[in-house]
């Protein structure tokens, strides 16, 4: 079979199944975005190298909800030189701990933090520093890569250890979801893909959530359309208190 075509299989696969056995989680991920929202509580969001593209996913983009803050560190994005680079900080504790305390971060503000191995120091380190805020922590991980992996934290602890709310991506071991014959490595990412839509999906709901509480959801209109950036500008102004990006 032709490999886009096993590729968009597969992937269709693991979307039905986080569906149908994560649902309770995600419902109860988009409640607490709606319930942070309604109450102008400010949400962030966290990940390390391939994993912070859903942080890129999911802040300032048309469709999305107006209020998530990046945690952006920039040695651990993928436009460092070299790349290798982003492997050896991810394993380095004190970074993320800097991280949040320099931001506006408090008691009672959400975080949703995305690895798919839950292992390195960075990802524990701050699911460990948002707890001790007493803030909610979210996260996205693949269960079955981080149960099979030690920690790399001296705390021993893995995300999924630390989550007030964890959401299994349920992709691949070692990501890839395509056999080629002659290939050692099965081909083809999983994570990015399913981790975009289950935080799409969250996204959609707690706005729906919010809609069905009389809240107008701050949803971001595409600034390339006509009137997109009046709408925007109303948004920014009206939760100025929990953006911190502009």
């Amino acid at each position: 079979m032709n490999g886009i075509k096993v590729y968009f299989k597969n992937i269709e696969r693991i979307l039905d199944s986080v569906q149908e056995s994560q649902g309770e989680a995600m419902e109860a991920a988009a409640k607490c975005l709606a319930d942070a929202i309604g109450q102008k509580r400010s949400i962030y969001v966290f990940g390390c190298s391939h994993g912070a593209i859903l942080s890129e996913e999911m802040f300032y983009r048309a469709g999305g909800l107006a209020v998530i803050n990046p945690l952006f560190n920039p040695s651990l994005m993928l436009n460092v030189r070299p790349v290798t680079l982003t492997s050896r900080f991810e394993r380095l504790e004190g970074q993320s701990k800097a991280l949040l305390e320099e931001s506006s971060a408090k008691d009672g503000d959400v975080i949703l933090i995305h690895s798919v191995s839950g292992r390195n120091a960075g990802i524990v380190e701050m699911a460990l520093e948002a707890k001790a805020m007493n803030m909610t922590v979210i996260g996205i991980t693949n269960m079955a890569y981080s149960q099979k992996n030690t920690s790399r934290h001296s705390s021993g602890k893995r995300l999924f250890e630390l989550c007030d709310i964890c959401i299994d991506n349920g992709g691949e071991f070692g990501d890839g979801c395509v056999e080629i014959k002659g290939i050692h490595e099965k081909a083809g990412a999983t994570s990015t893909v399913i981790g975009a839509s289950i935080v799409n999906g969250i996204s959609v709901r707690a706005a729906e959530i919010l809609a069905e509480r009389g809240i107008q959801p701050p949803v971001l209109h595409s600034a390339n359309a006509d009137g997109g950036d009046e709408i925007n500008k109303r948004i920014f102004e009206e939760y100025k208190d929990c953006i911190h990006y502009l």
